[in-house]
């Protein structure tokens, strides 16, 4: 599924609109932690990673995972410094007013799945 289309359907806000080209990505996988170890070792890549964690070292360890987005549960926002870094790094971010649990289970119900249990297949 288009990145554009999860985010439409899940109604998150869009925090990088500089990114919208980045709306064409095709995501089939997702990632839910607030433990950036665990996303490191787990994270499929060119997944969605789902976390309340909104400081900077998000989009650090996203951009490690190669994640294909952020998006940030229970209406927290990172602030502009974040946000910029984000940009800078092609990483878009998102955010929800759902818990990090309802997230997880609305992107389960669009098809999305997490890891196989292989670090990297997405």
């Amino acid at each position: 599924m288009k990145l554009r289309e999860i985010a439409e359907k899940l109604n998150l806000v869009n925090l990088t609109p500089e990114l919208d080209s980045r709306g064409e990505l095709d995501v089939t996988r997702a990632h839910a932690s607030d433990l950036l170890s665990d996303v490191l070792a787990n994270a499929p890549r060119d997944g969605l990673l789902v976390t309340i964690q909104v400081h900077m070292n998000v989009i650090a360890v996203s951009l490690h995972a190669e994640q294909a987005g952020v998006i940030f549960a229970s209406g927290r926002l990172p602030d502009e410094t974040v946000r910029k870094k984000a940009v800078e790094e092609n990483i878009p971010l998102f955010s929800c007013a759902l818990s990090t649990f309802d997230v997880a289970g609305r992107l389960y119900g669009l098809g999305l799945r997490g890891a196989d249990g292989r670090r990297g297949n997405s």
